[in-house]
Formats: structure tokens, C-alpha cells, sequence
């Protein structure tokens, strides 16, 4: 047990000595500092150190007393703001000092690996030693991943200068690079680990190629990975090799790579690269049923599943049926047999064939119930077959279990409606205003604090191991699209989903731009959330956003769509990429659609996608008998996908912000 003089001692000789910080003075010989003074020094602290003043952020985090819970957190920032001006003589006294003092503490790592940095400059070998210790103890952590790289550095300009380079050097050297690219191959490091790499008198394998190409293109150096893939051995290459030559524009290339590794060589390669490459290469050809029929035709294994579940996707209606019962007879343990029963499942409704549908629905739902994106559909359709039979307790029963165990999903939407007999798809036209708030009832006394503190940067740290937590400091960051994809990915990783009264909801489908969309959807005679869900879905809020074709601004409006509602509405200037004006031109031009398509909100989002013309096609065309039907049947199926996402948004705008249950 160190005593307080002790430890008042031993501070004072790690504290002083050396560096910008020299005159620094100890503050702690006040054992006792209420917490209220600790939280203004704290709070004074992290504003000199926010305005980059480091010297006095230095002084002031100092002035917190040992029992203050806040004492760790100011030795930590003291560190920080050495670091920032360079004194690292004295950063690597405070990290130390931390580390001796606090070692189980939640941001140990995180300081043992500014240490070993520090220590890199002065002292490799004692660096070397503290990102061993992190490789060691948190083996999976983003910090061990770049620990790997520079450990291998260390020693590799240990080596460099000798005469002797020894070949285990060598090997360990290597090991710690294929380490970091086969953990992150996408990370900020990936270039100096390959140019580092490749600097070594070594010799690389035909693999270590292909993962530092992998990595390349990863990274959108596609120029180098080109180089790097000609050394790989093409024949478990080649689905990084498509994906790099479209990505260079080479098209020519890539069509020869995709059939020839089809041909050839799938049986080398993951399923899943294929299945990457394949969904690259399906983005630059103009009929994806047409190349999809050709290459099933030449692939030889892996891959044949996946080009036949997209033949099938774009398959005739007339076609699908037999399309789809072949994906499901050839491959009964393929990647895809839970969409090929489900469409076949869908296919039987449309024709009436009740009874085999609910065999073949009750079948599915026997096996892919907690595991399909398909379950929620087959569970609504198996509702609407219960009420064609009258079956009153099974169809309220299907309905009800979709919005208990999938709340958030495009059939909850309509289950809702069969339920409520709606006959419109529009649930409400108004909203509550509710701000993004701290995704949980806090119970923990110190988040609390850093919340009052507003200390981001600690807080996310502290609760690195969850995304919710991540998505709000995200927020507070202004990274408003990622993190709502932060959010949304964390959200679909939950097997039960929280009531809708709880907070993450709110980070999954925030009300941005609430006052823009509400004036302006009432002057355009829109529904509201709907064109918050809209816009939510166009460019997930960024105003900045623009669409390889050309599509820009919040309600991605194309030019000469956005020229043509002006004129319409009499409007001389605008500017796309200003949310006042695209909210104002995109609700005016959905509001023509939907005057041109007779009031239908399911047909006007559909048309908002494809262009009215189309979907007044496709009314004369299909074989429909209510909206549900004619969705299924939308032809393209990015349009069909697009409509359920929009209601999809829609309804859990209603159902978090409007009150409705």
C-alpha cells in the first residue's frame, strides 16, 4: 500500500525534470478537493486544452487532487497536452505515472500505446517492449492490429544499417505485416506497411502479394494494386484483379478476368471475394439477367449460386417461379436457398395456390425464422393467406408477431395497416420534435460526469464496445451520415429490438432539417414524414451529397429535374447543394409526381425513383390485384427495394415521433 507522502513524493520526481513542463508544480498536497472544484478545474483544463493553449491545460489538469475520480483522466490529459507540443519527455513521465498508478483503468491501453510511440523516438527498444504488451493482452483490439506494424518497424530499423540482417528477423518482421493487413486491410496504416514491406531484401509470396493488392485496392490505390496483383498468382487473385480493373476503368480487362476466373479457377478463391467481384462487375454491365445467364453458363462451382439468384431477381414474372425452384433444388445448402423458397413461397399467393403456399410458408418459417431478412415478409403474406381462409387468430396472430419481433421492418408497416383495415398507406402527416439525446438512462455515476464535462473524446474511449455510444459522439462531431450508418449497423446486430421509446431509435432515424421539411412539405402539399423519410433515405442528410449520375444535394434532385420545378413554380434562383432550396425544389417536384399519379403516395415513391412514365407502364403491364402485389412486382429491383425502404423509414418516423403505438 503506497502511503499519500509516498506517493506525493513519487509524483513530484515524475512530474519535474526536463521539457517545456519543468516549472510545472505539483497541486495535490490537498488530499480532500470537493467534487464540484474538481469538475471546474477539469472543465477549465479541457477548454484551454480544446483551444490548443497545451502549457496551460498542462498546469491546470495538474491542479486536480489524487482523490478526485477525475484524477486519472487529468493525468491522461496532461500527457495529451504534452504530447501535442512535443515535450515527450514529459508525456512519457505522465504515461508512466498512469500506467503505474491506474493499470486496470479503461484507458490503460489507450496510454500504454501513446507511451510506446513516444518511446519510439528515443527509446525503440523500450517502445517495442510496451506494444508487445498490448499485442499480448488485447490481441483483437484496434491498438494491438497497429502495434503489429510498428513493432515490425522497430526492428526493422534495428536491422537495416547491420551487416547481418538474420533471416528469423526477417520472418518475424514479415509476420507482423501480414498480421496488420490480414486484420486491417483497409486501415490508415496499410501504405507504410506495404512500402515498408517491400523495402526489405526478402523474399514475397505469391499470397503475401495478393493481400497487399487486396489491400491496395482497399485503400482506392488502384494504380499500385494493379502492380501488385500481376505478382499474385492470377488464379486466387483474380476477384481483386476485376474489381481493380473496373475501378481503372478497364472494362475490357475485368470482363476477361470475371469469365476466365469463373471458367478457371474458382474453386482457389473464397466464396465470398467472388461474390464481391460479381457484384462489382454486375454494376458496369447494361442487362444484369443477360450477364447473369452467361456467366452461370461458363462458371464451373463457386459463384453459380449467386449468378443464378440474380438471373432469378431479374427474371420475368413469368420465368421466376422456375428460375427460382431450380436455385432451390440445384443448391439446398447454397447461400441463397432462403430467398429462393421465399420467392416461391410469393409466387403461390400470386396465384392463388393457397394451400401449397402455407405449406411452403410454414415450412420456411420452420427453418429460417430467427435467421432470413426474409422471414418478416413470408410471415405478413402468411398473415394476408390466413385472413383470405377466415382464419382469424392465425392472421392476428402472423400481423402481430412481425411488429413484435422485426418493429423496424417494411412488413411491421403493413401488418400495421392489415391490422388497423387502413385503406391508405399514410399512417400520420405530423411528428413531435425530439433531439438526438445520449443513447441510455444513465446509471453509471462517471459517464454521467463526462457527459456534464463534455469530454467526447474520453467518453468514446470509455465505451468503445458500443456503436450506439460511438453513433452519438459521432453526432456530436457533426459526422452526421456515418453515424447514422454506425447506428443503423449497431441496431440490426440486435436480436431483440428495444421499445420504441428508447433512445437508440432516435440515432437511427433522427429529425434533421425538421423545420425545412415540415414548412415546405405543407406549401407542396406532401406528407411530411414521409419526405423526412425520403430524404433519409436519399442521401441519409448530407446536403453535400452527390449520385454518380449526377443526382445532388439532401432529396438528391437531378439538374434538369430541379430546372424544370423551378420554372414550374416560378422560382429564377436556387442552389442544390443549399438544404432550404433542394428541400424546397424536391418536395415541389414529389408533389407533381404524385398529382400525375392521382394522389398514390406507394406509386409517387416509386415514381420518385424511376420516373412516372415508368411506373404508369408498369400499372398497365403487371398482373396485380392490391399494392402489396404490385410492389413485389416492380420490375427493377432497386426500385422495389427503394419503396420498401422509404415506407420503411416512413413508419418508424411515425411510430418514434408521432405518438402512434
Amino acid at each position: 500500500m503506497i502511503s499519500w507522502d509516498k506517493l506525493k513524493k513519487g509524483t513530484v520526481i515524475l512530474l519535474i525534470g526536463g521539457g517545456l513542463f519543468a516549472a510545472a508544480l505539483w497541486a495535490g498536497a490537498n488530499i480532500y478537493q470537493p467534487s464540484e472544484k474538481s469538475d471546474e478545474i477539469y472543465t477549465a483544463g479541457l477548454n484551454a486544452y480544446n483551444n490548443k493553449d497545451y502549457s496551460k491545460s498542462y498546469y491546470i489538469f495538474s491542479k486536480i487532487v489524487f482523490s478526485s475520480n477525475l484524477k486519472p483522466l487529468a493525468i491522461y490529459r496532461q500527457a495529451l497536452s504534452a504530447d501535442k507540443v512535443e515535450d515527450f519527455d514529459s508525456a512519457v513521465k505522465q504515461y508512466k505515472l498512469f500506467l503505474f498508478l491506474y493499470p486496470k483503468h479503461v484507458m490503460s491501453i489507450r496510454a500504454r500505446y501513446n507511451l510506446a510511440q513516444d518511446l519510439m523516438k528515443n527509446n525503440p527498444n523500450a517502445a517495442k517492449k510496451e506494444f508487445e504488451k498490448i499485442i499480448a493482452k488485447f490481441p483483437n483490439s484496434d491498438y494491438a492490429i497497429a502495434s503489429e506494424y510498428y513493432s515490425g518497424t522497430i526492428d526493422l530499423k534495428k536491422y537495416e544499417n547491420e551487416k547481418i540482417f538474420p533471416l528469423s528477423a526477417k520472418s518475424d518482421i514479415q509476420s507482423h505485416f501480414r498480421h496488420y493487413l490480414k486484420k486491417a486491410p483497409s486501415g490508415r496504416l496499410v501504405s507504410s506497411v506495404i512500402n515498408d514491406w517491400t523495402s526489405m531484401d526478402v523474399q514475397i509470396s505469391n499470397d503475401d502479394y495478393y493481400l497487399m493488392a487486396k489491400s491496395l485496392y482497399k485503400v482506392g490505390d488502384y494504380q499500385k494494386a494493379d502492380e501488385f496483383v500481376k505478382k499474385a498468382d492470377l488464379k486466387s487473385s483474380w476477384p481483386i484483379a476485376v474489381q481493380n480493373a473496373i475501378a481503372l476503368k478497364n472494362l475490357s480487362n475485368a470482363k476477361f478476368l470475371m469469365e476466365w476466373g469463373l471458367k478457371e479457377n474458382s474453386e482457389y478463391v473464397d466464396k465470398e471475394d467472388i461474390y464481391d467481384a460479381i457484384n462489382s462487375y454486375m454494376e458496369t454491365v447494361p442487362s444484369k439477367y443477360q450477364t447473369a445467364t452467361d456467366l452461370f453458363g461458363i462458371a464451373k462451382s463457386r459463384g453459380k449460386d449467386y449468378l443464378l439468384a440474380i438471373k432469378c431477381r431479374y427474371s420475368s414474372s413469368d420465368d421466376k417461379f422456375a428460375c427460382y425452384k431450380n436455385l432451390y433444388l440445384w443448391y439446398p445448402a447454397g447461400s441463397y436457398t432462403d430467398e429462393a423458397q421465399s420467392q416461391m413461397f410469393l409466387y403461390m399467393v400470386r396465384n392463388n395456390n393457397t394451400n401449397d403456399a402455407q405449406r411452403i410458408g410454414a415450412d420456411f418459417l420452420n427453418k429460417y425464422k430467427d435467421s432470413s431478412k426474409y422471414a418478416p415478409q413470408v410471415m405478413y403474406y402468411m398473415g394476408k393467406l390466413s385472413e383470405k381462409t377466415r382464419a382469424y387468430r392465425d392472421y392476428v396472430s402472423y400481423y402481430r408477431g412481425v411488429i413484435s419481433k422485426y418493429p423496424d421492418n417494411y412488413y411491421a408497416y403493413r401488418s400495421y395497416l392489415r391490422l388497423n383495415h387502413s385503406k391508405t398507406p399514410i399512417i400520420a402527416t405530423t411528428m413531435h420534435q425530439k433531439d438526438i439525446e445520449f443513447p441510455y438512462e444513465r446509471k453509471h455515476a462517471f459517464l454521467d460526469k463526462l457527459l456534464k464535462l463534455k469530454d467526447y473524446e474520453i467518453l468514446e474511449e470509455y465505451t468503445s464496445y458500443d456503436d450506439f455510444v460511438k453513433s452519438w459522439t459521432l453526432y456530436q462531431r457533426g459526422e452526421i451520415s456515418k453515424a447514422m450508418l454506425t447506428a443503423r449497423d449497431a441496431m440490426d446486430k440486435l436480436s431483440e429490438k428495444p421499445e420504441r421509446t428508447d433512445l437508440r431509435w432516435r440515432l437511427v432515424y433522427p429529425e434533421f432539417y425538421y423545420n425545412e421539411l415540415r414548412d415546405y412539405s405543407d406549401r407542396a402539399g406532401t406528407v411530411f414524414p414521409l419526405m423526412m423519410a425520403l430524404t433519409r433515405e436519399e442521401s441519409y442528410f448530407n446536403p453535400a451529397a452527390q449520385s454518380s449520375a449526377g443526382a445532388r444535394g439532401l432529396m438528391q434532385l437531378m439538374p434538369a429535374t430541379a430546372e424544370g420545378t423551378a420554372k414550374q413554380q416560378g422560382i429564377s434562383a436556387y442552389d442544390l447543394f443549399s438544404p432550404q432550396d433542394n428541400i424546397l425544389l424536391g418536395n415541389y417536384h414529389y408533389g407533381s409526381v404524385k398529382t400525375q399519379l392521382n394522389g398514390d403516395n406507394i406509386l409517387s415513391v416509386a415514381a420518385y425513383n424511376s420516373g412516372a412514365g415508368a411506373v404508369n407502364q408498369w400499372k398497365k403491364t403487371l398482373n396485380y390485384t392490391d399494392t402489396d402485389s404490385f410492389i413485389e412486382q416492380i420490375p427493377y429491383p432497386e426500385t422495389r427495394d427503394y419503396v420498401k425502404k422509404v415506407f420503411r423509414s416512413y413508419w418508424n418516423y411515425v411510430r418514434l415521433y408521432s405518438g402512434n403505438d
